[in-house]
């Protein structure tokens, strides 16, 4: 029995994509032990352990993009980070990292012990753990071509999709135009009409609810249906026939394959399950962080599946004039999906045992 740990948390764009691998590892190597770094207040304690992984908690390491007094007690941090992974890491065979807070403490330890490491990136302009990971190890993996850094001579797998998009996508590619109509009509809209579906992440996004709530009674007038997901802890609009809102969306893979346009941020793991699913996005790029929202995008925007939107000129008013050009677009966009992450976990799988084979 090997013992192997896994290091993504933070945000979903870091866990999903680590938990499907970790599942298919899991179903390779039903006999090795597989462990999660996590910080105090990551995503991964929550979906971790219901996906059945064990956690290790360590030291959040939060670096501050600003000059604060919180920059001085960076260094101590970093070490009481290290420490705690490299005394969990006694005994394993192999990190896998994927990014965030947790990743960058975790690749240290592993090289310090000299454990071999397996990087995943998910966004197409990587951040600042992975671009330190990737100093550490030759096994790297990207979803995009990345044309700088260490990471720019990465295996380009896509990104790891959790198992339900996946079976989605199976059950669809054979008639796509019926797996749409049926997906429409069991979230109880016509499948006559066109429809929205909306959502900013798992925590909702009050920039683009505003402007969906300010011109829903126009996109009604104009016979558009609406599934809106707000978010875990905004307000819930009032729902009607062609207007649904919930607080979260459990199967996502259903709205995305119903939906005609959708409207979302382009965090990494939403681009991906968008391509493999999705008709046609409408994307407004978070305007924080090193602009990789942006960049995710492209990939869509290239094969004209997708149109991207900055946040301030989004408005209801913009979404008024254009949502019918939009619809005509997402009309003539490919009906089906897209095949290109449906495998991306098994490669990451099979670099894994490369590593552990010592590059054999």
């Amino acid at each position: 029995m090997r013992k192997v740990f896994f290091a993504g948390g933070g945000t979903a764009g870091h866990v999903e994509p680590a938990l499907a691998v970790a599942r298919e590892w899991r179903s390779r190597n039903p006999e090795d032990r597989i462990l999660f770094f996590a910080t105090s207040s990551g995503l991964e304690n929550r979906l971790v352990p219901e996906a059945g992984f064990q956690l290790c908690q360590i030291t959040k390491v939060r670096i501050s993009r600003a000059l604060s007094p919180s920059l001085l007690l960076t260094p101590f941090t970093l070490i009481r980070s290290v420490v705690q992974c490299s005394k969990a890491l006694a005994g394993a065979e192999l990190l896998v990292g994927f990014g965030g807070y947790v990743s960058g403490p975790a690749y240290i330890a592993a090289a310090l012990r000299r454990i071999p490491i397996v990087i995943h990136e998910a966004n197409a302009r990587p951040g600042i753990a992975n671009r330190l990971g990737a100093l550490f190890t030759n096994y790297l993996a990207t979803t995009y071509p990345i044309s700088t850094g260490q990471l720019s001579r990465a295996l380009i797998t896509g990104l790891p999709l959790k198992e339900n998009i996946v079976k989605a996508h199976q059950a669809s590619e054979f008639n796509w135009n019926k797996a749409r109509k049926s997906a429409k009509s069991s979230l109880g809209f016509s499948d006559e009409l066109p429809l929205l579906f909306v959502f900013g992440g798992s925590q909702g996004s009050l920039a683009i609810n505003s402007v969906i709530e300010q011109s829903k009674l126009n996109l009604k007038s104009q016979e558009i249906q609406i599934l809106h997901s707000v978010g875990a802890k905004n307000s819930l609009p009032e729902s009607d026939s062609h207007y649904k809102s919930s607080h979260y969306i459990s199967d996502m893979a259903t709205a995305y394959i119903a939906a005609d346009l959708i409207i979302s941020r382009s965090g990494a793991v939403s681009c991906a399950e968008i391509n493999t699913l999705g008709r046609y996005a409408l994307f407004i790029p978070l305007p924080v962080g090193n602009g990789e929202q942006e960049l995710n995008a492209n990939s869509l925007v290239e094969q004209g599946r997708a149109e991207v939107i900055s946040q301030s000129d989004f408005t209801a008013q913009w979404l008024e004039q254009n949502v019918q050009r939009l619809l005509e677009a997402s009309r003539k966009s490919p009906i089906d999906g897209s095949e290109q992450d449906i495998i991306a976990a098994s490669k990451i799988a099979s670099l894994m045992e490369f590593a552990l084979s010592g590059g054999k």
